[in-house]
């Protein structure tokens, strides 16, 4: 059961957002949120104080690595890819995820 007021039920949505960025290929962190920006048409803007973290709190679980490139812009950036735990945890959380909003969608239709 999913605490409404518990701040790991938006941590939680920001993490499966970054995981599922990661699919398509590797970035750093600013063309993620450039990335969930996009492919939500501008509904979804994640701001640098959460991506950051949620980027380390990933890492520290071992569902992303990262390592530092030069970006497009010739600038050293830090890049983020999925590990195999990732992949795996992509799946488990966008099912968990579409369990939580179905719960939702049932009290709003209620």
């Amino acid at each position: 059961m999913a605490d409404l007021t518990s701040p790991d039920v938006i941590r939680g949505t920001l993490d499966l957002l970054i995981l599922k960025t990661l699919t398509l290929e590797d970035m750093h962190g600013w063309g993620i949120g450039q990335r969930i920006q996009q492919i939500s048409r501008g509904i979804l803007e994640v701001n640098q104080g959460s991506l950051y973290p949620a980027l380390q709190r990933l890492e520290q679980r071992g569902w992303i690595a990262s390592e530092w490139r030069t970006s497009e812009l010739n600038r050293r950036a830090k890049y983020y890819r999925l590990t195999a735990s990732g992949r795996r945890a992509v799946g488990t959380e966008t099912s968990n995820w579409r369990r939580y909003v179905g719960a939702v969608d049932l009290i709003l239709e209620s």
